[in-house]
């Protein structure tokens, strides 16, 4: 891969109860493990983060598949549920992208959802590592 741009930031502190900075300092703020995991919330945490930059990157990848397949996808919007959960040793992520989609059929919702799913990388990467659901909705 011939990078393109590349993102930094540095957690400090206490992990999910810590800091994290970019180092640009466009995300400057403290993390706070949710109380469902034991923490006091009122905070980010990394799936929050996780779930923006899903979000953000699949909706980028739907316009550019909207326009391979001559589809309208301009009335649009894409929300990603993270969720985590224990695994044998660990922890697990799992996806469910829901995918509005306004003014077109079902079908070339779901084609459209389907070629963005190939197209963006926070896809291709959980490829399988991690469950990623696609949920279609038209208006």
């Amino acid at each position: 891969m011939q990078s393109i741009y590349t993102a930094a930031a540095t957690s400090t502190g206490d992990g999910r109860s810590g800091h994290v900075r970019s180092v640009d300092g466009l995300v400057d703020t403290d993390l706070a493990a949710p109380t469902e995991m034991g923490g006091p919330g009122g905070a980010p945490n990394p799936e929050v983060f996780f779930a923006a930059g899903y979000a953000a990157c699949f909706h980028s990848a739907l316009r550019a598949a909207g326009k391979q397949l001559d589809i309208a996808v301009e009335d649009s919007a894409v929300t990603a549920e993270v969720s985590i959960g224990e695994r044998e040793g660990g922890f697990q992520l799992a996806v469910v992208l829901n995918v509005e989609l306004g003014g077109i059929s079902r079908e070339e919702a779901q084609r459209a959802a389907e070629l963005a799913h190939t197209i963006c990388p926070y896809s291709h990467a959980t490829q399988g590592n991690i469950d990623v659901q696609l949920a279609v909705d038209v208006a």
